[in-house]
């Protein structure tokens, strides 16, 4: 597979292709995330970009080196995202998650 990948010089393409979807897919991560967790997610998404810095630079192979980065900033990139979801969500942009907030009133009282 890899000498197919080198023979017509795909790599560019397969790592664009994959920084497409983990893009794609962190989109509606940090959505989901502050719907139904809030800001906490934010240690989630550290925790992934720290695991990911740590797996991009163990391995060998230097697709899955770059895709691991990728995600990695990616995560990074989405603590501030889950920041900025809260602030759309007060703006009615978003829905906002009742059960979440009446759960975090009546632990408060």
């Amino acid at each position: 597979m890899t000498d197919l990948i080198q023979q017509y010089n795909l790599m560019g393409l397969l790592i664009g292709a994959a920084t497409f979807l983990i893009i794609g897919l962190f989109h509606p991560l940090v959505i989901k995330g502050e719907y139904y967790f809030g800001t906490r997610i934010w240690v989630i998404f550290l925790l992934m970009g720290i695991a990911g810095c740590i797996g991009s630079v163990c391995m060998t192979d230097i697709f899955l080196s770059i895709v691991s980065g990728v995600v990695a900033f990616s995560s990074f990139w989405s603590i501030k995202e889950v920041f900025e979801q809260e602030q759309r969500v007060k703006k009615g942009w978003f829905p906002r998650n009742e059960r979440r907030l009446a759960k975090s009133q009546k632990a408060d009282k």
